[in-house]
């Protein structure tokens, strides 16, 4: 302490700023360091779980609590001091104002979007007219792995960070909250004059051998029982589904099934390879213009 003591009175000397709030700086400053000194060395010890997703779990909420404890300690060292503060910083540009603003309301989104879970990490959300999977939520923002627009949404290998105040003021769209299935569907055109009994049951062969779809709907009844307690959800049916839609010149058929959302184009792939290789085998017909 003594020599904090003397460095603030130096440097008071210098600047002519109180002695007091000097000491309070420094304090604040090797708190900080400490705190991000601890930050470096936990890693080194959670690796020994040779688990990826366990570490990167325990990383990310280790470092969460440090920084509500970061928070926290500097609010006590300044606490007599923070009207002060706050008076002096009304009369500073309404530019830096704002800014200030805007980092304390994104440290206490960043809080809500934890305790409430309105995402969490490795849910596909849309938010503000962004659309990824969420792999890191931090202090003051949350990234998303972008995917790209379209039916399938694959990853685009870029990363989209965003504040967490957005959480508060815009909608957001999670494919993954109470349930992580989604309605997915493929149209098939097949001639008018066509056999629609076989065609039919020829889709609904390849649809419901698939492994993935069929372990699909069991799971999802679990999920949404599970939710009812908090969302007013029911389904009538899980079962792959298809309808039928007469247009000018051919029956659209769309064959509509659960599917997790990033598995959508690799099993559309495989429908469409088994609905090609029936058509070559004349177990169904497909209109071509």
């Amino acid at each position: 302490m003594k020599y904090i003591n003397n460095l603030s009175e130096w440097v008071s000397k210098i600047t002519g700023i109180d002695k007091e709030y000097i000491i309070l700086t420094i304090i604040s400053l090797i708190v900080i360091i400490i705190i991000n000194i601890i930050r470096k060395v936990i890693p080194k010890f959670v690796k020994k779980v040779n688990d990826e997703k366990k570490e990167f779990t325990v990383n990310h909420r280790l470092n969460l609590i440090l920084t509500i404890i970061e928070w926290l300690i500097i609010i006590i060292i300044w606490e007599n001091h923070i009207s002060n503060i706050m008076t002096f910083i009304s009369f500073i540009s309404a530019a830096i104002t704002i800014s200030i603003r805007d980092i304390i309301f994104n440290f206490f989104s960043g809080i809500y979007i934890k305790t409430k879970k309105i995402f969490q990490i490795e849910d596909r959300i849309e938010i503000n007219g962004y659309k990824g999977d969420v792999i890191s939520i931090n202090g003051l923002n949350f990234e998303l792995l972008e995917i790209e627009e379209g039916e399938f949404g694959q990853s685009t290998g870029k990363i989209i960070i965003l504040p967490n105040s957005l959480a508060f003021t815009t909608p957001i769209k999670n494919y993954n909250k109470a349930f992580k299935y989604i309605w997915d569907e493929i149209k098939v055109n097949v001639p008018l004059d066509s056999d629609l009994v076989k065609c039919k049951n020829t889709l609904y062969k390849i649809i419901n051998n698939n492994e993935i779809i069929k372990a699909i709907p069991t799971k999802m009844k679990k999920q949404v029982n599970i939710s009812k307690s908090n969302y007013r959800l029911y389904f009538n049916k899980y079962d792959p589904i298809i309808y039928t839609k007469v247009c000018d010149k051919y029956v659209e058929l769309s064959v509509r099934y659960l599917m997790h959302p990033k598995k959508s184009r690799y099993i559309n792939s495989v429908l469409w390879n088994n609905i090609l290789n029936a058509y070559k085998n004349g177990e169904i017909d497909l209109y071509k213009e």
